[in-house]
């Protein structure tokens, strides 16, 4: 009689267990994703790496001739996208820069990252143009282009 009592309850503790593990996955599988209380909800801002490069390069007869980049020259975004733009500034002392069609400017320097928060609610092409660097006479020229969808 006592195997039946302790098999009684090993079958009703299996059962509480299984019962407990379907409760869980029930309220995993059904519950809301949490929501800050202030601030709205959650936005996922995407990141953007750049970097400044130079390449150098003489001619043949010896003149020394250079031209400065943004790397990658053409970044895609979708329209009303969240993005931070982030360039790390390699070669060239500093770069001040506008996005053209906007009112963004800022500046890129060697050795520090600037960070370009970008939202673009109209689709296009915006040219990052390096306002050192502007022309083929200038080292340049430096133009990335912002290909907006």
């Amino acid at each position: 009689m006592h195997f039946f009592v302790v098999k009684k309850r090993v079958l009703y503790l299996l059962g509480i267990i299984i019962f407990a593990a379907m409760i869980g996955t029930l309220w995993i599988s059904f519950k809301p994703d949490a929501a800050p209380a202030i601030g709205g909800q959650n936005e996922k801002i995407r990141e953007i790496h750049m970097v400044t490069g130079e390449f150098k390069s003489a001619t043949a007869d010896g003149k020394e001739i250079e031209a400065y980049r943004w790397d990658p020259g053409t970044i895609f975004l979708e329209k009303d996208e969240k993005v931070h733009l982030k360039i790390l500034g390699v070669n060239g002392t500093e770069h001040p820069f506008i996005i053209e069609g906007t009112d963004i400017k800022g500046l890129v320097k060697k050795g520090e990252e600037t960070v370009i928060p970008l939202q673009f609610n109209k689709e296009g092409t915006y040219r990052l143009i390096c306002l050192t660097h502007p022309t083929a006479e200038n080292s340049g020229p430096m133009i990335a282009y912002i290909v907006v969808d």
